[in-house]
Formats: structure tokens, sequence, C-alpha cells
């Protein structure tokens, strides 16, 4: 008897320090969205990144304040002008206990520049990836490239053996809907392993204790869980259900600061919204526009360029909480302009005449396709530009829906006109003129151009700028590149969006300018 009253107090105060450390060391996280897949080459979404981030880690890694640190590499240099040498991290395994090497990094450039992969515009440029010993790889690339490093920052590495024996060696292609193991299972060396994955629900992260590095804050558990509907995520934050959310909705900023149990932490950030149209295919889909392609003529792009209110759509939709700008980088990014970044004037009269001059006189129909739970408040601005645009005559027919269908969508192309938003990987200009305003190619130049604008002056300024040292000669053609796209109306900016999570008052943790929230600097008191 004696033994049983000692057994179940025994279990009780083990079950009481169990919730205490619980309580104490888990994190609650609700977000507007899901990451959509655990593989860290299906998706160059941020979100996607900064979610499987935590458990996967690139050669060179960022610190709290975006500056290159040593990651699975410890260490860089170029042996010549297009051959940087990477001495690798010893001692490192894998969430399943399997030593890191070099044949996990060439397995891991070669499956993120491979088929499926998202992540091709960070690969294009390079040409091999060879191994010189076990902790050591040499990467060469087709030119000179100084920010080789930065560029290689969001590539991931995988377990070899892992993906072999878990048939998951191609990335999962959210184009074609296709999924394998890596969809719902990881296995990375990061701060924090996969515990369990209910995609749209629920995933779960635990400490990774065998860490090679430090983690700065105590969190061992963290629960994100997606909460779509803006009430709902902030009744969760202001009740206590959860401890951060991304983002807050703009009217509710200041109610949940005069609560006094939780804050709003706002901020600018480095992601530039912006409209995309389609400017290849000879005859637009989803359109009233029989034989012909509307948006290949500029002067149908300026007509939407100036028929967009943006100041209203900053007063009203972003309630001042947005920047607008006329490129497709912001202030923080290496290269912006301040003497470019000045937009066309809205004006109605204008973009009618436009049209009527290129031959719309009453305008025509088209279909805009747009996210309703990736940006702030991403449907609200499609339902403003659909507004604007009816006043020249446009009828958008809005199609809004969750990234989780969205985006296979638009990667595929399987669109004349959408919403997008991107902040630069590298922090530098050439990753958005690769990425988005390079004439599209199968290597991953232009990868997320998804309406195919193509200068090939642009081109030959973004090679330029690769290889370029001086930075004032970089800086000019930066410039003259991103002056020759604005010219062409090749893509329609809208703003710079800015930060706001909700977070309770007993939590501290980094806001980073690129909306990562790496889980390894976040603490409970």
């Amino acid at each position: 008897m004696n033994l049983r009253k000692t057994l179940v107090c025994s279990l009780v105060v083990a079950a009481m320090a169990t919730v205490a450390t619980a309580s104490a060391q888990t994190v609650r996280i609700g977000n507007q969205g899901d990451a959509l897949s655990m593989d860290p080459h299906s998706l160059n979404e941020s979100l996607q990144l900064s979610v499987t981030g935590n458990v996967y880690e690139p050669l060179v890694d960022r610190n709290a304040d975006l500056q290159l640190v040593p990651g699975l590499a410890t260490s860089w240099k170029q042996t010549s002008p297009t051959v940087w040498r990477f001495e690798l991290r010893k001692g490192v395994t894998f969430h399943d206990g399997k030593p890191f090497t070099a044949d996990d990094v060439l397995f891991s450039f070669e499956r993120a520049s491979g088929d499926g992969s998202d992540m091709k515009s960070y690969t294009n440029d390079i040409q091999a990836v060879r191994k010189i010993d076990s902790h050591t790889i040499e990467i060469e690339t087709k030119a000179p490239f100084p920010i080789l490093p930065d560029v290689i920052s969001l590539v991931y590495i995988m377990s070899k053996q892992w993906a072999e024996e878990n048939q998951a060696t191609r990335p999962v292609d959210r184009r074609k809907g296709v999924e394998n193991a890596a969809s719902f299972r990881a296995n990375g060396t990061g701060p924090f392993r996969l515990r369990e994955r209910q995609p749209n629900v629920k995933t779960s992260f635990v400490r990774n204790g065998n860490y090679w590095g430090k983690i700065e804050g105590n969190v061992v558990n963290v629960e994100f869980t997606p909460i779509g509907n803006d009430a709902t995520r902030v009744a969760a934050l202001l009740s206590g259900q959860v401890d951060v959310i991304e983002p807050v909705p703009l009217q509710d900023v200041a109610r949940i600061n005069a609560g006094g149990k939780s804050k709003v932490m706002q901020a600018p950030e480095l992601r530039t919204i912006f409209l995309g149209m389609d400017q290849k295919r000879d005859e637009l889909l989803y359109s009233s526009v029989k034989g012909k392609n509307p948006f290949k003529d500029k002067r149908v792009r300026q007509a939407f360029y100036q028929a967009i209110d943006i100041n209203g759509i900053q007063r009203t939709v972003m309630r001042g909480a947005s920047n607008p700008t006329a490129l497709m980088v912001g202030p923080g990014i290496n290269g912006f302009d301040a003497a470019l970044n000045k937009r066309l004037p809205f004006d109605i009269e204008a973009a009618k005449k436009l049209l009527a001059d290129a031959g719309y006189p009453n305008g025509f129909e088209v279909t805009m396709n747009c996210p309703n739970d990736r940006y702030v408040n991403d449907g609200a601005i499609c339902q403003a530009v659909t507004a604007n645009l009816a006043r020249i005559g446009v009828k958008v027919n809005l199609q809004a829906e969750t990234k989780g269908t969205y985006f296979p969508k638009i990667l595929r192309r399987d669109t004349s006109f959408y919403l997008l938003g991107w902040t630069p990987g590298t922090y530098d200009a050439h990753n958005p003129l690769n990425a988005l305003m390079r004439c599209v190619d199968d290597k991953g130049a232009g990868q997320f151009n998804l309406g195919s604008y193509c200068n090939p002056k642009v081109d030959e300024l973004t090679l330029k700028i690769q290889s370029e040292t001086d930075a004032t000669k970089r800086q000019a053609m930066i410039s003259e590149a991103f002056k020759i796209h604005a010219d062409d109306i090749g893509h329609l900016p809208l703003h710079q969006q800015a930060l706001a999570w909700g977070v309770a008052s007993n939590v501290t943790l980094k806001q980073r300018a690129d909306n990562f929230m790496p889980f390894r600097y976040v603490s409970v008191k």
C-alpha cells in the first residue's frame, strides 16, 4: 500500500513538473497561413523557408541582424575568380544520428537545382559542386560571382542517405501536386526537430538536444498553427491560447497594445508587393480579348499602372503601414536607388486614353489571381485594384484563394494577371533581377518571372552585375537595369509592407526584416 502511494505521489510530482516545464518552455505561434511542405527545396516562399529553416541549415547562414555567419561551413574563400572553397563543419549529425559530410552538400545542391525544385534561381549560375574530401567542397560558377555566399544562404542541406532511404531524392513539386516523404517528415541538422506534422492544422517542433551550435532562447517546444481568420487569430492571442501571431490585422494594433498582456512589434519589411502580367502568350488566357494579348502592349500595362490609386490603398487598406514604391526592391536592399523611386502619377483620364490608343476604348475583361492568406491584407489589396481598374472599363474577375492552391497555379504560369510579394533572399538587387526580371530559361533564370517579361539588355546587365566587384560600377549597372525595367512597365510595383507581429508580454524574440522567425531566439518567461 505504501509502495502504491509512493508511486502515485511520484507520478503526480512528475506530471506537475512536466506541465510546468511545458508551460514555461513552449511557445505557440498562430500564423495566417501554413508552410505548404516540410521539403526545403519545394517552395521559395519566406514562410516556408522560415519554418523549415529551423530544421534544416545552409552552408552560410544569417544571424538576427541578417549578417552572413558560418552555418554548416566554418569558412569559405575564393581560390580563383570562379571557384569558391568551403570548409565544412565537423562533428555535426543529422537528427537521425547520421553524420553530415560533403556527400550531403553535393546531393543537396543537385536536388535544389533539379526537376521540381523551386530554388533554381539560387543555383542557376553554378557550374559544378565538387568534393575535395569528406569535409571540403568547391563550388565553381559559370562566371565570377562575388556574392555567391549570399546567394546560397537559403539552400538548405539534406541528408543524402535519408532522402534515398525515404524515396525523397527529388523535391516535392508544388506545380504538379507531387508529394513524397519530405512533404511530411524532416531530417536536418538544425536547432529544432520536426515532431509532428498535420498540414493546415498544427506542426510541432522540439529542441534538438544534440545541436552543434548555441541556442540563445529557452524554448523547448514550438507549436505552429495556421489561423486564417483575422479576428480568430487576434482573439487567440488576447485570450492566451497562442503566444505569437503573424501578421496582426492593422485595425487591431491599438487594441492589442492597449490590452496589457501583449504587444505589437512593427518594423519595415524588405518585401515588395507587385502585380505581374502575362506578356508572352499570343492570346491572353482568362480574358474577353480573343486572338491577341493586350499585355504585350506597353500602353495597356501603363494604363493599369496609372489607374491604381496607390495612396488610397496605403490610406484605407494598409492604414498607413506601407510605403508606395516604383521599384521592385525597397530601402535596405543593396542596390536600391532612391532617385529612381518615383511612381507614375495616378491619373484615370490618362489611363483611359492609353487604353483607347491601344485599341481598347471600352476596356476588356481579365481574371486576376490573388492569395488571401499570404501577405498583409492581400485579398483587400486585390479588391481595391479591381475597383480602381473598373474606373477605366477593365472588368477584373478576382480569383482570391488560399496560397495552397494559389501558388501551384501561378507557378505553372496558369495565370494572366497576378499579385505576388518578393523579399530578395540575398538582400541584394541581383536577386530580383535574376529571379523576377531576367528572360526565362530552363536553368532557373527568371524562375519567378511568371509573366515572362523579357528585355535582353536587362539580361546582359544582370550577368555583368553578378560578376562586377567595383561597387560604383555595379551600382550604376543596377540602376540602369531597374530603369529599363521601369520604363518597360515590366511589372506593376505597389508597396513595401510593414511587419506586424503580436507577441505575449512574457515572450521575447527577434524580428528580422525578412519576416523570418528563428525559434532559436525565442524565450518564454
